[in-house]
C-alpha cells in the first residue's frame, strides 16, 4: 500500500482544513516546495497535492506553488482542485504532474472524464469526496444525492487510474479513517482505491493495508502534527508490520 503525504495549498501556503471548511484552516508552512522536498527525503514514493482555492474557483489558483514543488522534487505527484477542462488537464500533465484528479468534473461532466482517461492512460484519477456516503462537489461546498459507490460503478469502465475516496467528516479531524466505507468502495469496483481523511496514526495505516483491498492512503495533518512519522510509517509498511505489533 502506497502512503501519499498530502500538501494542501491555500494562498500559496501549506494548510490543513477541518472537515473541508476553508475558514477552519491551520497553516503549517509557507514554503510548499521545501515541504515536498522534506517528504521526498523521508522516502515517499508519491506526493498528493490539492489546490484548495482552485477547488472553489473552478480553475488553478495555486499554480506557482505547484510548479515550485514539481521543480524541486523527482517523485511523482498527483494534483486535485480546479481541474475541470481538457486544457487544464493537458497543461498540468505537460508541466510534469504524474496524475490529475477530477472531482467536480467527474460528477458534472462525465464525458470529460472519459475523454481525458482515453487521452492520458494512467494519468487521470477521480476524487470521490463524500459526506454521509453521498458525494460532495465544488470544494465540498455542494452536496449531491449520489452515493459514492454508485458513482464509482458508473465510471468503472472509463479507464481511470485510481479513486481517491475522502470521508469529509474525518478529514483533518485526527479521528481515524472510515475503513469500512473505504474498503466497501474498494470491493465494489476494480479501480484501485486510495483512502483519504482521518489517517492519524501508524495503526490507521496498518488497518487500511490489512483490509487487503485498499491501494493507498493519504495523510496530511498527522504528518505535520508529528502524530505520524513518515519515515517510520514507510518502513513499517514496506516491512509488513502487522496491527498486532
Amino acid at each position: 500500500m502506497i502512503l501519499y503525504p498530502a500538501i494542501d495549498l491555500k494562498d500559496g501556503q501549506c494548510v490543513r482544513l477541518l472537515h473541508g471548511e476553508m475558514d477552519k484552516a491551520t497553516v503549517f508552512g509557507d514554503d510548499p516546495a521545501a515541504q515536498a522536498a522534506e517528504f521526498q527525503t523521508a522516502g515517499c514514493a508519491w506526493l498528493h497535492l490539492v489546490d484548495l482555492d482552485g477547488a472553489f474557483a473552478g480553475a488553478p489558483v495555486n499554480a506557482a506553488a505547484v510548479e515550485a514543488i514539481l521543480a524541486r522534487v523527482t517523485v511523482p505527484a498527483q494534483l486535485g482542485g480546479g481541474i475541470r477542462d481538457m486544457a487544464t488537464i493537458e497543461m498540468w500533465l505537460g508541466k510534469g504532474l504524474a496524475r490529475v484528479i477530477l472531482g467536480t468534473a467527474a460528477v458534472e461532466n462525465p464525458a470529460l472524464l472519459r475523454e481525458a482517461a482515453r487521452a492520458f492512460p494512467g494519468k487521470v484519477a477521480v476524487g470521490l469526496d463524500a459526506r454521509g456516503g453521498r458525494v460532495a462537489t465544488r470544494g465540498w461546498a455542494e452536496e449531491t444525492g449520489i452515493l459514492a459507490t454508485d458513482l464509482a460503478r458508473r465510471i468503472e469502465d472509463a479507464g481511470v487510474a485510481a479513486i481517491i475516496y475522502t470521508d469529509i467528516l474525518r478529514d483533518g479531524a485526527m479521528q481515524g479513517p472510515n475503513i469500512a466505507a473505504t474498503a466497501g468502495l474498494a470491493r465494489a469496483v476494480d479501480i484501485p482505491v486510495i483512502a483519504s481523511g482521518g489517517v492519524s496514526s501508524l495503526a490507521d495505516l496498518i488497518a487500511l493495508r490489512d483490509t487487503g483491498v485498499i491501494a493507498g492512503a493519504i495523510s496530511g495533518r498527522a504528518l505535520y502534527d508529528g502524530a505520524l512519522d513518515l519515515g517510520a510509517a514507510l518502513k513499517a509498511l514496506s516491512g509488513g508490520v502487522s496491527a498486532r505489533t
